[in-house]
C-alpha cells in the first residue's frame, strides 16, 4: 500500500513563506544558538540530515493546533531532538501536571552549566 503524503502547510501550505522566514530569523539571532529541547549547543555549519544540524520544533505542534509559521511558536532544536519529540506538548513541570492552558514552555531541563557561556574545545 503506498504512503499517502501528509499535508504540512508550514512546508507546502499557505505559511511556507512566513516559515521559511522565521526559520531564517531564528538561525541568524544568535552566534551560538542553543537547542530548546536539550539545553545544548547547535552547530550551524552541520546540514541536515545530521542528528544535530538545526531544525526548527513547533512548540505547540501542528497536529495540536499550534500555529505552522508563528514566531512565538518556534524554537530551534537539534534535528534528533525534535525527532524524538515528535508531535508531542510537555506539561510538567518539577512540581508536577500542569493545567495545559498554563504551558508556557516545553523546556524542562536540569541545567549542568551555562550554555549561553560554552565555548568548544
Amino acid at each position: 500500500m503506498p504512503k499517502t503524503k501528509r499535508y504540512r502547510p508550514d512546508m507546502d501550505g499557505a505559511f511556507q513563506h512566513e516559515y521559511q522566514k522565521a526559520r531564517r530569523q531564528l538561525l541568524a539571532s544568535s552566534d551560538v544558538p542553543i537547542c530548546a529541547l536539550c539545553g545544548k549547543p547547535i552547530d550551524k555549519r552541520l546540514k541536515f540530515p545530521h542528528p544535530l544540524s538545526a531544525s526548527v520544533d513547533h512548540i505547540i505542534p501542528i497536529a495540536k493546533g499550534g500555529h505552522p509559521s508563528d514566531l512565538s511558536n518556534l524554537q530551534l532544536a537539534h534535528l534528533n531532538c525534535n525527532q524524538r519529540k515528535s508531535s508531542k506538548t510537555v506539561i510538567e513541570n518539577n512540581a508536577g501536571l500542569i493545567a495545559k492552558s498554563q504551558l508556557i514552555s516545553n523546556r524542562i531541563l536540569p541545567q549542568t552549566r551555562n550554555w549561553m557561556t560554552y565555548k568548544a574545545e
